[in-house]
């Protein structure tokens, strides 16, 4: 059973910084951050395998980075050059079928935590 228990939410300025963590329990070779704004569907974000793919969403290209301290177990997510659109509950999520060369997708991941808020202000 993969528990996963996200941090670090909060609130920010367009431009600031924030950092996610995601400490987790159980198998967490493929893991992912997904944000689901109000009104609009989950998406995915940025995605983390064990063997050293990454995959951004475009709209995070060169401002997110996503990484593992495996000797924590936990995923991070840093976030920097924030804009109003970030604006999201933010997950952590988990599989045991790693397709991140195809895409980050909500479908393919099994495991879930509770979600942590980012809000970005003007």
């Amino acid at each position: 059973q993969v528990q996963l228990v996200e941090s670090g939410g909060g609130s920010v300025q367009a431009g600031g910084s924030l950092r996610l963590s995601c400490a987790a329990s159980g198998y967490t070779d493929c893991m992912g951050w997904f944000r689901q704004a109000p009104g609009k569907e989950r998406e995915g974000v940025a995605g983390f395998d064990i063997d050293g793919t990454t995959n951004y969403a475009d709209s995070v290209k060169g401002r997110f980075t996503i990484s593992k301290d495996n000797a924590k177990n936990t995923l991070y997510l840093q976030m920097n050059s924030l804009k109003t659109e970030d604006t999201a509950m933010y997950y952590c999520a988990a599989t045991t079928i790693c397709r991140l060369r195809v895409g980050i997708r909500v479908g393919d991941f099994y495991y879930w935590g509770q979600g942590t808020q980012v809000t970005v202000s003007s």
